[in-house]
């Protein structure tokens, strides 16, 4: 049996936004009543078009932001009302990697400094050689030399300051990290370099991944399983194997064709998205998505669906997989 390392139960993100003459509230619901699981030792990739709410559920979770709504529950532990002392030990178990290399480091810090903050704040150790070594050691495992500690962050390539972040996030040696887009702003040859770092540190340290990202291809490379979201909620959810062989929701099928592949010729037929995402100030009724599904039925413009097991790895929110409809 696998072990879950993290759950989050109809997890919520809604955002006031005042509207009117009187000043009434409506909201921005960014996070809808996301329901996951993270298995320990797993990597989660997270895929979706800009806007969908992949960072703001992986900010919500590492509680960077309170949750509107629902219940995250972290190696047993629930952390959902948990305030800023009692989330001080929490981050020792949950980490992120954040997207933006350039606005992550604070630029007057030194990069031993960046590394040493959180060992401090978390009382690691006390001994300043000892925390010396120990940042060289990190900067080492990721790829960085030793004067690289002097110097600072204006010094660094993107994927460099990449690289300090993921040392800054394991000083405290989580079980959860969280990585949000963290190659989005590389090059592709870093990317690769980036990606292939992850994973070695993943082997070494045990680590449990949520990939945050929007490029299908970069997903595939590093996660075990795959959650598509669309407007604040997961479509589908699926090993990666069974994702991208057979995706189920109609979705992650237009996703996927719009990857690029060597001979578009051999292309099937793509399916065709109509208009424009909606807004989530002012969601549709029912599905999401079926302003713009192609197989759109009467009872999508209604009925929200209900999650659809399709195998034990793999399961689906949409009316097509419905009882009555098989």
């Amino acid at each position: 049996m696998k072990k879950t390392l993290l759950s989050c139960k109809d997890v919520k993100q809604y955002y006031p936004v005042r509207k009117g003459v009187f000043g009434a509230k409506n909201y921005v619901k960014a996070v809808d009543g996301v329901d996951l699981e993270v298995y320990e030792g797993e990597t989660l990739g997270i895929v979706g078009e800009s806007g969908c709410g992949k960072s703001t559920l992986g900010k919500t979770i590492c509680k960077l932001i309170e949750p509107t709504g629902g219940q995250i529950v972290l190696d047993g532990e629930d952390i959902t009302s948990y305030g800023k002392k009692q989330m001080r030990q929490v981050r020792k178990k949950m980490q992120m990697v954040f997207q933006d290399p350039y606005a992550s480091l604070n630029p007057r810090m030194s990069i031993r400094d960046i590394v040493a903050e959180p060992i401090y704040i978390q009382k690691l150790l006390k001994d300043k050689k000892e925390i010396d070594d120990y940042v060289i050691e990190l900067l080492r495992k990721v790829g960085l030399d030793d004067y690289h500690a002097v110097r600072y962050p204006h010094e660094f390539s993107g994927g460099q300051r990449q690289r300090i972040g993921i040392a800054r996030a394991l000083a405290v040696k989580p079980k959860l990290v969280i990585a949000d887009e963290p190659v989005s702003a590389l090059d592709v040859s870093i990317q690769s370099q980036v990606l292939n770092l992850l994973k070695e540190l993943q082997q070494e340290f045990g680590l449990t991944y949520i990939f945050i990202a929007h490029d299908l291809s970069v997903v595939e490379h590093i996660s075990d399983r795959i959650g598509v979201m669309y407007l604040g909620n997961f479509v589908e959810v699926a090993d990666k194997i069974s994702l991208y062989s057979k995706p189920m929701h109609p979705y992650t099928q237009a996703l996927l064709s719009a990857v690029p592949i060597p001979d578009p010729r051999q292309r099937k037929k793509r399916p065709v998205l109509e208009g424009n995402i909606p807004s989530a100030l002012n969601p549709p009724s029912g599905c999401k998505f079926h302003t713009r599904c192609p197989k759109c039925m009467e009872i999508c413009r209604q009925k929200a669906p209900q999650k659809k097991k399709i195998s034990d790895s793999h399961y689906v929110y949409c009316h097509l997989y419905d009882e009555n409809q098989e």
